[in-house]
């Protein structure tokens, strides 16, 4: 059974830096894309960022400049650098997979920041 672990959400100040990190574990063969998603409180959840397996990124509009998605496929982890963070990147952060041609989905952590 695949999982998707993520970790490194917590509390920052505006201006900060949060590195996130979702490990997916299980009987796996192929990761394409790996992605990063945000839910903020009453909106829709939203794309952050993609890399897909050849190590193409693309990113929102809104985190251009700020945020670098990278993966590790040794370990079969992506990363989510999140730097001059804003009150309004405030969200639960989601990885997702699509890994053997499934997707999955990671239970998601709360990232806060704070003016």
């Amino acid at each position: 059974q695949v999982q998707l672990v993520e970790s490194g959400g917590g509390l920052v100040q505006a201006g900060g830096s949060l590195r996130l990190s979702c490990a997916a574990s299980g009987t796996i063969y192929v990761i394409n894309a790996m992605d990063w998603y945000r839910q903020a409180p009453g909106k829709q959840r939203e794309l952050v960022a993609v890399i897909i397996s050849g190590g193409s990124t693309n990113y929102a509009d809104s985190v251009k400049g700020r945020f670098t998605i990278s993966r590790d496929n040794a370990k079969n982890t992506v990363y989510l650098q999140m730097n001059s963070l804003k009150p309004e990147d405030t969200a639960v952060y989601y990885c997702a997979a699509d890994i053997d041609g499934y997707d999955y989905w990671g239970q998601g952590t709360q990232v806060t920041v704070s003016s």
